[in-house]
């Protein structure tokens, strides 16, 4: 028999993963204790539940709850009032009876779902070339539809990145640079775990034959290259941290800098790049005056950017992390955003995103 929890007049917010047969649940332990535990803190009473435990259509659920040892129990947990989603891969988000579910939590009368799915890195740039104000941020990108848009883009500009739409992580990413001095003008650099291997062409024909062989029977972007701003001689970008707050407004949680691994050709962690100050990068390629003022810039570019990509997306969104990079000249270009972010390692952004969570909550909770 599973004990049954009551919310005694707590709000009751529910974050929401899939089961899993040997580990009860999926997602990151960690990150459901820390909200879990801000959650308490701030008077909310939290659980996991699960797509497939989730009834709608009664007054209890069976949900996780978080106990004193870190260990977690299965109990009767009142129906939540808001979905807080963290259904960890796109592959179980595409399943058509998560689809179904997370409709109906749409369509529920008394209950918020926020972040319903994950964003596609084609549909996103589209988002933003329909606004004269966002556009200006966006690079240009194609989707990669053969050989043809190859050619097109290397007339267009000498320096490419080629991306998976679906890709997170810097998973399956290439670069490739057009050089006319050398012998072997045409290179593209391949992304591996924290390492990157380069192959030389004499001829973009060739160059193809392995572009070919990297993306076949998958959908890539192809996208102008920036040169990014560099500190000794490693490039960098920033991750900025946008949700929405007490009053139902975007606002920037925080912003971190991530810089490339000596050998990788992107900056995420997981490829060998590292957490790094934006206040103490920026200063040194550009000085402390202008550095202020392309914060500023990041700063209302990144809430411009949330907007239009909610408007768009036609859905209410709660938080969205985003990569922006600035260039030598100090110009500023988006990369990616994305609907589940992954927590941040700087301590100050990570507490206020927790505490973030729960005041947005209470505004959803305070509107119905």
């Amino acid at each position: 028999m599973i004990s049954r929890v009551e919310s005694d007049g707590r709000p009751v917010v529910a974050i929401l993963t899939m089961h899993d047969t040997q580990t009860m649940f999926r997602g990151n332990r960690q990150n459901f204790q820390e909200i879990i535990k801000t959650g308490k803190d701030m008077g909310f009473l939290v659980y996991v539940v699960t797509v497939r435990d989730l009834k709608l259509d009664t007054d209890a659920v069976k949900g996780y709850m978080l106990l004193s040892d870190h260990s977690w129990e299965q109990r009767l947990c009142p129906l939540p009032q808001v979905i807080y989603n963290r259904i960890p891969y796109r592959e179980d988000e595409a399943l058509p009876w998560v689809r179904r579910k997370i409709k109906e939590c749409q369509s529920h009368p008394h209950i918020d779902l926020y972040n319903p799915h994950f964003f596609n890195k084609w549909r996103l740039f589209a988002w933003l070339n329909k606004s004269r104000l966002t556009k200006q941020w966006t690079p240009l990108t194609k989707r990669l539809k053969g050989y043809p848009t190859l050619c097109e883009m290397m007339k267009r500009k000498p320096y490419l990145y080629l991306k998976p739409e679906d890709g997170k992580a810097g998973q399956g990413i290439m670069r490739i640079r057009y050089q006319k001095n050398k012998s072997l003008p045409y290179r593209i650099q391949i992304q591996n775990n924290k390492n990157s291997t380069t192959y030389k062409a004499a001829s973009l024909e060739r160059l193809w034959n392995r572009v070919y062989q990297e993306t076949k029977g998958s959908s890539y972007l192809i996208q102008q290259g920036i040169e990014l701003a560099q500190v000794h001689g490693r490039s960098f970008d920033l991750r900025i941290l946008v949700q929405k707050n007490d009053s139902g407004f975007w606002a920037v949680t925080g912003i971190g800098a991530r810089m490339a691994g000596a050998k990788s050709i992107t900056t995420h962690v997981p490829r060998g790049g590292t957490i790094e100050d934006p206040e103490k990068l920026l200063p040194v390629v550009f000085g402390p005056e202008r550095s202020d003022a392309i914060l500023s810039e990041v700063r209302k570019a990144a809430v411009h950017m949330a907007r239009q990509i909610e408007k768009c997306s036609g859905q209410i969104h709660g938080e969205m992390s985003m990569d922006l990079g600035i260039d030598n000249e100090g110009v500023l270009w988006f990369f990616e955003a994305n609907s589940r972010p992954m927590k941040f390692d700087e301590p100050a952004i990570r507490k206020k995103s927790l505490e973030r969570i729960f005041q947005y909550s209470d505004y959803l909770i305070k509107q119905k």
